[in-house]
């Protein structure tokens, strides 16, 4: 790969979790995101570089749907398989949809529920839920910490109340699928992210359905009724223990 920024200092470590960390470099002159998978030592080396090479070749067709579908991801550009790193584009002034929620809801003079943000937030994400569903592309780990708001002028802005574009990441567990239950085990993922994540705000998954009702427009009925089955099946285990 060419024009890479390995030096150490010229790369920043900007957040490390369990998968991997996350570097800023360059690329050709240019800043970006270096994502970088750990070798996880309990695993049988061959098997673990396998399974690594898989999530990042996911990840790398999962961007190249993404764009055939409208949507918007971080710019790709470029993957290093032995080196277990993709190289991304770095948007600096993004915040992910949880900080952009939670700020919603800290706020005291503010009613969240009723936020004309939040509304907008949530077409947002039921519209690339469904787009991504409606090309049979199963995104595997819907949180709203995987969504990011990268702002945007307000003039080129669908709506001046909110002047975002939303950024989809974080495609390591994404895989193509028609297969209705698999569509529906990741909306039961969104859900229970959501409730984890915004307690307070229990209609917000619902207002998210409703515009995914509206853009899936490839067997959304049976997606719908396989997460409402994924659902009752989750609900049994809690009640189980």
């Amino acid at each position: 790969m060419a024009e890479i920024s390995e030096r150490k200092d010229e790369i920043e470590l900007l957040k490390q979790g369990a998968e991997g960390k996350l570097y800023v470099g360059t690329y050709k002159d240019k800043r970006c995101l270096i994502k970088e998978r750990f070798e996880k030592k309990y695993r049988h080396p061959a098997l673990d570089r396998q399974l690594t090479r898989q999530r990042i070749k996911a990840e790398q067709k999962a961007f190249q749907r993404c764009a055939t579908a409208g949507l918007q991801t971080p710019a790709l550009y470029g993957v290093d398989l032995e080196g277990r790193k993709i190289y991304m584009e770095y948007l600096d002034k993004s915040r992910t949809a949880k900080d952009f929620i939670d700020e919603l809801t800290a706020a005291p003079t503010t009613n969240a529920t009723d936020s004309p943000q939040l509304k907008k937030l949530a077409e947002k994400i039921g519209h690339v839920v469904g787009v991504l569903h409606r090309n049979n592309l199963v995104h595997g780990d819907l949180t709203t910490s995987n969504m990011l708001l990268d702002p945007v002028q307000e003039s080129d802005a669908e709506d001046p109340v909110f002047p975002y574009r939303l950024v989809t990441i974080d495609f390591g567990l994404s895989h193509f699928s028609d297969n209705n239950e698999n569509k529906g085990v990741d909306l039961y993922v969104l859900e229970r992210a959501i409730l984890s994540a915004h307690s307070q705000l229990p209609d917000l998954f619902g207002m998210i359905l409703e515009a995914y009702r509206v853009h899936n427009t490839n067997n959304c009925k049976e997606t719908i009724a396989k997460y409402e089955e994924v659902r009752a099946r989750g609900r049994k285990r809690t009640m189980v223990g």
